[in-house]
């Protein structure tokens, strides 16, 4: 017997996590239909990913793009609703915590479809975030709950969800692990292509909706880093890239220390950040990237859901208006935590075996 599932991804943390999970699935023998929402549409932020991971296109693109929550949900409830009745699984897998994954779950448990969640249990416990909401939400609504640590299990245990829960590790550890040595490879042009030099410069990314959308944060943010004594290379989003002209910012950004360059694909963005001094971010992706690097990062935001990399002293929370000199301090990484907290070998396995012994 065979597994058909419905895998649903639209942004770049679920294109990497696919790939593992992907590959075990077709050992195995069993059929996975790729929905790619087209929450994330922009080459750079989209088809390149899928060619470095060497992913096949997705088999339906619902080609949704930008707009505000509610109507970007809706259109992707709508699309995949109706492949859905045409169609019978055995699941619907979503991951992580972006609308593509509310969506997902959202349309299969209304149509009595288990539903399927890896990533489970984070929390920031910060409902501010849209992301917050997703996640929340999806777990309350899935039958199988993939857990990347043991702390994400407690707090489903905490909400009162137990049954269908498992500890498995993170995908992306294990994409991260697979594809390391690839993008090593890639140091050497990156620094001919930008004129930086390893270990001389500091990455950025920032692009939270709550970090850029609003004026005096997204201002406060860029004057303490424009104080970095080491170059700040800076991956700009779409996003952040309309926001900073809209709020009449780009100039601040066009002067040292700023090098300012456009999206990267996940290799050359592994090498950005394997050749750094420092990784500053507000995202969740990039900061378990940081860690699994084992690179000090500073996480650009109020809180994170994944605490486990800040209680182990690897990064820390920087809000605005905080001494920005906090943000250059590099810790003696020999003395830190060097263990790893979130497993990055046989996470695939283990999420298949699982659902063959659910659904089969």
């Amino acid at each position: 017997m065979t597994l058909k599932l419905l895998r649903i991804v639209g942004a770049r943390p679920q294109f990497m996590q696919a790939k593992p999970l992907r590959q075990e699935l077709e050992k195995r023998g069993h059929n996975e239909i790729l929905v790619h929402t087209g929450q994330h549409y922009d080459d750079t932020m989209s088809r390149k990913f899928f060619v470095d991971l060497d992913l096949p296109e997705a088999d339906i693109n619902l080609g949704v793009g930008s707009g505000n929550h509610g109507e970007q949900t809706a259109r992707m409830i709508e699309g995949i609703e109706a492949h859905l009745l045409a169609n019978k699984y055995d699941a619907v897998v979503v991951d992580g915590d972006t609308n593509s994954t509310l969506a997902g779950a959202l349309a299969a448990a209304k149509l009595h479809v288990p539903v399927v969640h890896i990533e489970a249990g984070m929390r920031s416990y910060d409902k501010k975030m849209p992301e917050e909401i997703n996640r929340i939400l999806t777990d309350h609504i899935s039958n199988l709950l993939f857990c990347p640590s043991q702390i994400s299990c407690c707090n489903l245990a905490t909400e009162g969800i137990t049954d269908g829960v498992y500890v498995v590790g993170d995908l992306l550890a294990q994409c991260f692990t697979e594809f390391r040595h690839k993008a090593k490879a890639l140091v050497g042009n990156n620094f001919k292509k930008y004129g930086l030099e390893e270990g001389q410069y500091i990455l950025l990314t920032l692009h939270r909706a709550e970090n850029v959308d609003q004026m005096e944060r997204i201002e406060a943010y860029l004057s303490a880093i424009s104080t970095s004594p080491w170059p700040v290379v800076w991956p700009i989003h779409p996003r952040t890239e309309k926001g900073l002209a809209r709020f009449k910012l780009d100039c601040i950004v066009r002067e040292k220390p700023f090098v300012i360059i456009p999206p990267v694909g996940y290799l050359e963005m592994l090498a950005l950040e394997s050749a750094s001094i420092k990784i500053l971010t507000d995202s969740g992706g990039v900061q378990r990237e940081a860690y699994h690097w084992r690179k000090p990062g500073m996480i650009l935001r109020d809180s994170t859901e994944w605490s486990e990399i800040v209680d182990t002293g690897w990064a820390s929370l920087y809000l605005p208006g905080q001494d920005p000199m906090r943000l250059w301090d590099i810790p003696d990484v020999s003395i830190l935590n060097q263990r790893d907290l979130y497993g990055s070998t046989e996470v695939a396995a283990r999420i298949v075996d699982i659902m063959e012994d659910t659904f089969l």
